[in-house]
């Protein structure tokens, strides 16, 4: 990482697991953080994608070495970061109350499913099951149909992961107000929560009446999706009247633009359109469009997008395997690192002022005869492993 990154002398402990706090501290460590991630336990590992720009250490934090090595390692840090149930954290001697004493700058963060207080507080669950107690999940979808999770990015990506880098950001700023750190509760469910103000302010007027019906849901005949000749679709969001009169007349059908935001009309529409565009092959719609503001773009599947000719202008070395750091800044530019390199145990803790013999006292046992700590190379977590962040 360079110093000239936005976040370069920012260290951060992440003891959380799989996706949402790993995202968090990737977003940190692009704006370079110095990311160290501490493992150890059962509760499995990040997901190998999100583990880039970052360090990753061994820590058997149910030992008093382990601990004794935290804390040690906290002394010269500036957040913590995890994703335990309420409570764990302070079994583990890894709470914000007591690091707080032996750090007074050091900003800790909590992210969970629930937060850290509540009736919920200590149950397991997935992004589907915050979504439907944040009440985002009973407006996706059509109408008669069951509602469909929009996969996992609502929650944990961006109720929690986003949501987390940043309460750390705010408290990091205010930090440099006050010269002392606090506690940040992160709770998926507030963020979808936060997210959600304007589908709420709009539930049960016309703009949305209900789940399936509404200006955004999908089923407007300016703002949905058509499929095309070869199968394929492209996304029509033209719901301003100078953009609908702009497809009206892309599409050659005529002078006369029909009021688009008439819901009588929109069975007429639907049926007009969706025979439009089936006469044509999505990129031939794609090519159409080109320079347009009628606002109709294709469908891209994942395996397209490094070939487009906008995404590959702006970020001419994306792989769906390192998707780019964001976002852009005019002096101190976000970079994504390397995956943590193998034999590097040492030189971690010799900056945060161990040596190899503390080392060796908190190595886990199945690590001990390798001399390294390493993660171990999971894709997913283990199906039977309950989490509640």
């Amino acid at each position: 990482m360079t110093s000239s990154q936005a976040l370069a002398g920012i260290r951060v402990l992440d003891l959380s697991r799989l996706a949402p706090g790993p995202y968090c501290s990737m977003l940190l460590a692009d704006l370079g953080a110095d990311v160290v991630m501490v493992g150890g336990g059962r509760t499995g590992a990040p997901i190998p994608v999100l583990r880039r720009g970052k360090h990753a250490i061994e820590l058997d934090l149910k030992t008093p070495q382990g601990r004794s090595l935290l804390d040690r390692m906290v002394e010269h840090a500036d957040v913590l970061l995890e994703s335990f149930r309420p409570g764990v954290a302070a079994r583990l001697g890894a709470d914000h109350e007591r690091l707080s004493r032996i750090n007074p700058r050091l900003v800790s963060c909590s992210l969970t499913g629930y937060g850290q207080d509540g009736p919920l507080a200590q149950r397991a669950g997935h992004d589907i099951n915050y979504l439907a107690i944040a009440g985002a999940l009973g407006t996706f979808g059509a109408t008669g149909a069951p509602p469909t999770p929009p996969l996992n990015l609502l929650a944990d990506f961006g109720g929690g992961g986003l949501l987390a880098a940043f309460g750390i950001l705010a408290a990091l700023h205010e930090r440099e107000r006050s010269g002392v750190g606090q506690h940040v509760d992160a709770a998926m469910v507030d963020g979808v929560l936060s997210m959600m103000a304007m589908p709420f302010a709009d539930w049960g007027t016309p703009t949305l009446p209900r789940r399936g019906a509404g200006a955004l849901t999908g089923t407007m005949p300016a703002y949905r999706t058509y499929e095309c000749a070869d199968g394929r679709y492209v996304a029509v969001g033209a719901l301003e009247p100078r953009f609908f009169a702009a497809l009206w007349s892309e599409l050659g059908l005529g002078d006369d633009v029909p009021d688009h935001l008439d819901p009588a009309r929109f069975p007429e529409l639907t049926r007009t359109l969706e025979a439009v565009f089936r006469g044509k092959d999505r990129d031939t719609w794609a090519a159409h469009f080109a320079g347009s503001d009628a606002c109709v773009t294709p469908v891209l599947e994942p395996g397209e997008l490094a070939t487009h000719p906008h995404l590959t202008a702006r970020h001419p070395d994306f792989a769906l395997d390192r998707v780019p750091a964001v976002p852009r800044f005019s002096r101190t530019p976000a970079a994504p690192g390397g995956a943590p390199a193998p034999g590097e145990t040492a030189a971690v803790l010799a900056s945060f002022g161990l040596t190899p013999d503390d080392a060796a006292r908190v190595v886990a046992p199945h690590d001990a005869a390798a001399g390294d700590l390493s993660w171990p190379p999971i894709t997913r977590p283990h199906p039977h492993t309950e989490r509640n962040s």
